[in-house]
């Protein structure tokens, strides 16, 4: 029997469970390293941690790389079920170096088992899928933050308390069937009947006039 560590990582626990993510990459890892004996002894999980970050800066990889120190650690190789959420941009080889010196094994399923430290096309290969992991995030981190704004210019309220002077009107069922079916609703921003302007006085500021905006009612 050969004893591993297994590194995992979620990166939301609000959209997804940890408990089943944990589930499909500890099975995907059993299989990889299945018919070489292999044991998963020991799992380092982080939830709720970006790609984005550096190993140093999520609490188990951080973890991980402290018990690396230990010869009795109680494991001699470490597998990893899916490279793209482990490394993203140049992490792997930030990471790899380290593993070699103190005599782990790394294993994924993209090169069918050991990364060999002196193969280039592993290299490159590891290298790549933290080239994607990294291209991926940037690229959905523009999705949102375009469609936010489109959403912005058309009155859509994109959550949190609406703004002074506006309330929230329902405008049917939400487009995604999922959030349909649970009853959630789109909703927009729309002036109230009545704004009160303030002017400096004196003594500080008082209302002074009210106008209606457009006649729509206060929620």
């Amino acid at each position: 029997m050969v004893p591993f560590a297994a590194y995992l990582r979620t990166s939301t626990d609000d959209h997804q469970s940890p408990a089943d993510s944990a589930a499909w990459q500890l099975r995907l890892a059993g299989q990889l390293i299945g018919p070489v004996g292999g044991q998963i002894v020991a799992t380092y999980h982080d939830v709720d941690q970006s790609r984005s970050l550096p190993w140093e800066r999520r609490p188990e990889a951080t973890r991980l790389l402290g018990e690396l120190r230990d010869p009795n650690r109680g494991w001699s190789d470490l597998v990893i079920a899916e490279p793209q959420r482990a490394f993203a941009g140049n992490q792997f080889g930030l990471v790899f170096p380290v593993l070699v010196h103190y005599g782990v094994h790394l294993w994924v399923p993209e090169v069918g088992g050991r990364v060999d430290p002196e193969s280039e096309a592993h290299d490159l290969l590891m290298s790549l899928f933290g080239g994607l992991a990294k291209a991926e995030r940037n690229r959905i981190r523009h999705r949102v933050r375009v469609a936010m704004a489109a959403h912005a210019t058309t009155g859509r309220w994109l959550g949190g308390r609406p703004p002074y002077g506006y309330t929230l009107r329902e405008l049917g069922p939400h487009p995604n069937p999922d959030k349909a079916a649970a009853g959630v609703n789109l909703r927009c921003l729309e002036p109230t009947r009545r704004r009160i302007r303030w002017s400096r006085a004196s003594s500080g500021c008082t209302p002074t006039t009210a106008w209606a905006l457009r006649p729509s009612p206060v929620s």
